[in-house]
């Protein structure tokens, strides 16, 4: 079927996006084709302002419109904890928790040698900064359970517990509500591994 030049050039572009398909990239140029031209152009700006105005804080390496992001400005977090995550994305839902008070570092990325990523690529250099002035008494490792992320947080343990700050990690296992008979070997170990007293 011959497509319209102009509906397969957005569709092409939709399908550039993280977790888009071409199904799900055709549903998305028929809603942009089937509204007015106020929410087509309320959606283009939104993307350019966001482009715009979101830079990195200086601080963290969070998403930030001033030079700090709202979670470092704000003196109502506990600036004695930081927890270190991969990638802005990594934020929100440990935010959506409502379990953690404290600072965020974000490293942009793992260390992945195979790729030609090492420590001179992420803010390591910046959290080690950031650890020099005596103020923080916890660094959480919230890095991705995966050989990168492991890898990733036992580089940072070596390089922070000499400093005297308490290095901790998410503890990982069973998802409540999940069957022991589809846990895989590295789940169920540390689970057990994380198993603590009630």
């Amino acid at each position: 079927m011959q497509i319209v030049p102009a509906i397969q050039h957005l569709q092409d572009e939709f399908e550039r996006l993280p977790g888009i398909g071409p199904k799900s990239a055709q549903r998305l140029v028929y809603w942009v084709l089937n509204h007015d031209r106020a929410s087509a152009k309320e959606l283009s700006d939104a993307i350019m302002q966001a482009k715009d105005t979101v830079h990195f804080c200086k601080q963290c390496f969070n998403y930030a419109e001033d030079d700090l992001c709202p979670i470092c400005a704000s003196p109502k977090r506990d600036h004695s904890i930081i927890c270190v995550v991969s990638e802005p994305r990594d934020i929100p839902p440990i935010e959506s928790t409502g379990t953690f008070n404290g600072l965020y570092h974000v490293l942009n990325g793992v260390l992945a040698p195979l790729e030609g990523v090492g420590p001179d690529d992420l803010h390591i250099k910046e959290l080690m900064a950031r650890l020099a002035n005596g103020e923080v008494k916890e660094v959480i490792l919230a890095t991705n359970p995966d050989v990168e992320g492991e890898t990733t947080a036992s580089y940072l343990a070596r390089l922070i517990r000499p400093l005297g700050i308490k290095v901790t990690r998410l503890a990982s296992g069973l998802p409540v509500g999940g069957d022991l008979e589809f846990a895989d070997e590295v789940t169920l170990g540390r689970a057990i591994e994380s198993r603590r007293e009630i």
